[in-house]
């Protein structure tokens, strides 16, 4: 019995293998965020229309953008690349339609309304960071997250 107890041992030990393919989606530090989003106000107004974005400052890693997906989906997206380490070329800054793109060298490129690589084939290993939205009503959304 015990001689059956340490072949199985050695087999669940043996079994187990370190991966060095390890990807690494853990570059972003969980901020605590809550930002209140007023559609009504000049700053927050285009967000009124199916497909537009606006980006939020001195939120999460690196801003957030907000996205109107549809009439009733607003997503917010953290506005570092998650693929970087931050720093000063990981904001996701440049917008075109619903796609941001990184500013570093490798210009990874992700879709407001997915949250993924937009690009033919994937090559990337992390999606956008989300954050919550809730609809409080009167055109008024609450974004928090951690």
């Amino acid at each position: 019995m015990k001689r059956l107890a340490l072949i199985l041992c050695l087999t669940v030990v043996i079994s187990c293998s370190k991966s060095d393919n390890t990807n690494n989606c853990n570059f972003l530090f969980n901020t605590n965020v809550d930002l209140t989003v007023n559609t009504n106000l000049p700053q927050f107004n285009q967000l009124n229309f199916t497909g537009s974005s606006v980006y939020v400052a001195g939120y999460g890693n690196g801003g957030i953008w907000l996205h109107r997906l549809n009439s009733s989906t607003l997503y917010a997206w953290d506005a570092s690349d998650p693929n970087h380490e931050p720093v000063s070329c990981s904001t996701l800054g440049s917008l075109d339609g619903e796609v941001v793109t990184c500013g570093c060298v490798d210009e990874n490129r992700y879709s407001l309304s997915t949250g993924y690589e937009y690009a033919e084939e994937i090559t990337q290993p992390c999606t956008l960071k989300p954050y919550r939205v809730e609809d409080i009503g009167n055109n008024t959304f609450l974004v928090t997250g951690n």
